[in-house]
């Protein structure tokens, strides 16, 4: 148990939305719980407009635990009156530290404004940088991150690379102490499956290697590198499946493309993975693939580690 218990209230995305930060969120405030600490979660009314969200839906399917901390929804990320009414929630609620769960600059005028608000109402600020700069940089991410950066009294990081980008966009540690730490071991998915019962569930052959690809399908992920693989792949291990299992943010038909040399090698589960069902991939699979272009750190990684499967 802490010393004392302190009051953090956590703001990023929660329940009902859906994806690798909002997990991370949902274990970092059962984590703090458990540990006797006073948790209060702030979440989105929009975290996304339409017209920006190249997914089919940003909210998750099925039922929710019933550890799963309930969260207020507040934050509108492009309605600068809920950042006020966010920071005036959080004041009245008096935390002692705020932490945000910082992936995008797109977040960072939001962010930034409450964090600033917020210090002035006598609350710590910090922030878990999952990504300092984006996998697809725009103009501007490196003013709007200065922005948030300047209104934090520490920030957390999660892998070297992160760090490194942090020092590009001018944060000097001893001013705004950076505590790097590693990426927690998703364990929410529930247990291993036996593999055979897994393969039944996805139909898939008992006897044959599979790979698995898992999560959002984005240019920098590399999956185009390894269909184009695939070939070279059955030259060896004849017998070998590819499993692609996630949502496409790029154009889908351009990868079955790719993937037509490799014909019924490759499956394409080309949706959202409920969490429900993440254990059976996994469990399936043996061999987790990442021909990742670029990374900072990877919950999918994470997500492999609980359920034993190399990298």
């Amino acid at each position: 148990m802490p010393d004392r218990s302190l009051r953090v209230a956590l703001v990023g995305p929660a329940p009902p939305y859906r994806g690798g930060i909002a997990h991370f969120l949902v274990s970092t405030a059962r984590r703090l719980r458990a540990r006797g600490h006073a948790v209060e979660v702030v979440t989105f009314t929009r975290q996304y407009p339409a017209l920006l969200f190249p997914g089919k839906t940003q909210y998750a399917e099925g039922a929710s635990r019933d550890d799963e901390p309930q969260a207020t929804r507040l934050l509108d990320s492009v309605g600068p009156r809920s950042w006020w009414r966010t920071a005036r929630h959080l004041r009245a609620w008096q935390p002692d530290v705020v932490v945000f769960m910082q992936w995008m600059p797109f977040f960072a005028p939001a962010f930034g404004t409450i964090a600033r608000q917020v210090r002035r109402g006598g609350a710590r600020v910090l922030a878990v940088v999952h990504n300092a700069l984006p996998h697809e940089p725009r103009v501007g991410d490196h003013a709007l991150m200065r922005y948030l950066l300047k209104a934090t009294d520490g920030l957390v990081v999660l892998s070297d690379s992160v760090r490194v980008d942090l020092a590009r966009l001018g944060v000097v540690e001893a001013q705004t102490p950076v505590r790097q730490v590693r990426h927690p071991v998703y364990d929410h998915f529930g247990d291993p499956l036996p593999q055979a019962e897994a393969r039944r569930r996805l139909g898939l052959p008992d006897g044959a290697p599979v790979l698995l690809f898992f999560g959002f399908v984005r240019a920098y992920k590399g999956l185009d590198v390894l269909l184009e693989a695939m070939p070279r792949v059955l030259e060896h291990v004849p017998e070998a499946r590819l499993v692609v299992a996630g949502e496409f943010y790029e154009a889908e038909a351009a990868y079955r493309e790719r993937a037509a040399p490799s014909g019924d090698a490759v499956r394409f589960d080309a949706d959202y993975i409920p969490d429900a069902e993440v254990a059976a991939y996994f469990s399936a699979a043996d061999l987790v693939v990442q021909p990742y272009r670029s990374a900072t750190q990877s919950g999918v990684a994470q997500i492999a580690f609980h359920f034993a499967r190399p990298v």
